[in-house]
């Protein structure tokens, strides 16, 4: 599995070092190396739009990348379900003129949106801490040279940083 942590920053290493060689080219009148600098940072602008890259499958995000899955709270989804339900109650109270059903709706709909909420942040604050330890753990992994541990780690991590872009990926839905 990949490091993507490390993914990002060689993304922008990679950048940098395209920017300095297409600089170069322009300077030098030397098309090929602008050229093979311009390629080398849309490479890196690709692997650094990867290493961001979550879907959502069903309850769970994965990684494109590294096939990584987390399966999201299930808050997320209970809450998504009482926003839905919560909205089609509304939505009939205001048409057949049953102010009780809209009030209802009303409620279940607040109450799914906070719900959701609260599983996102609690799955974004695991992925965090769980993103750390997996990137501490797979250091001192591998400062011993125990690559079994090492691997270990480096799932922690990944699995950590699919449920923490997961739950950014929902949040920035909802804003």
């Amino acid at each position: 599995m990949s490091d993507n942590g490390s993914s990002t920053l060689k993304s922008y290493v990679d950048s940098a070092a395209g920017m300095v060689q297409s600089a170069v080219g322009s300077v030098t009148g030397n098309s090929a190396n602008k050229a093979e600098g311009d390629a080398s940072q849309q490479k890196a602008a690709a692997e650094h739009d990867a290493s961001h890259t979550t879907a959502k499958l069903g309850p769970f995000s994965a990684d494109p990348n590294t096939g990584a899955t987390a399966k999201d709270r299930e808050q997320r989804s209970t809450g998504a379900w009482d926003q839905t339900v919560g909205s089609a109650k509304e939505s009939l109270g205001n048409l057949i003129g049953n102010e009780n059903l809209r009030k209802e709706g009303e409620d279940q709909n607040l109450r799914g949106k906070g719900a959701e909420a609260e599983g996102q942040l609690k799955d974004f604050g695991e992925g965090a801490a769980d993103r750390l330890q997996g990137g501490i753990g797979k250091v001192a992994a591998a400062a011993t040279g125990d690559r079994t541990e090492e691997a270990k780690w480096t799932q922690v991590h990944d699995e950590g940083k699919v449920k923490q872009r997961g739950a950014e990926l929902d949040m920035q839905k909802h804003a």
